[in-house]
């Protein structure tokens, strides 16, 4: 990330809906992450539990990530966490995807969670050596076939 980038963190609006829905993930990713198109329709079907936010740089959407806080989950790992990130193709590599994720993590904290988690798929591709380097750590369940990584807060 630039040192004079300008990272914002903003609800899903009307007036950005359009431009989060266009951010795409490097095309071998696709198989890791649902579109965004998707997980907004799952937010809006489940606005108590999810947390939608576009990551802005500099005025423009560089990032997608929702969270998720349902403390009634059946499955622990369901109860607070990271549900999706996507960081846009020509702009990985630059920090986003870390403060997407510790967005998510600072509100978790706000709510008084002690413990967040995140799902991935195995793959060499995929976003596991990402979330480790954060601080996540399997937790040797796995749901579908995603491994359940947890980061006390």
């Amino acid at each position: 990330m630039d040192p004079v980038t300008i990272l914002t963190v903003e609800k899903i609006t009307p007036d950005n809906v359009a431009a989060t829905c266009q951010l795409a993930v490097q095309p071998h990713q696709k198989k890791f992450v649902a579109p965004v198109a998707v997980s907004l329709a799952e937010a809006y079907t489940q606005p108590d539990i999810a947390w939608p936010r576009v990551i802005v740089a500099d005025g423009e959407p560089v990032a997608f990530v929702m969270g998720r806080f349902d403390p009634a989950a059946e499955f622990d790992f369901f109860r607070c966490g990271i549900w999706r990130l996507n960081v846009g193709a020509c702009v990985q590599g630059r920090g986003y995807g870390r403060f997407a994720v510790e967005t998510v993590l600072d509100e978790a904290r706000r709510r008084g969670e002690k413990v967040a988690t995140v799902l991935w798929l195995p793959g060499d591709d995929g976003p596991e050596r990402f979330y480790l380097k954060l601080g996540f750590r399997p937790t040797g369940q796995t749901h579908h076939g995603e491994v359940v990584g947890r980061i006390e807060l």
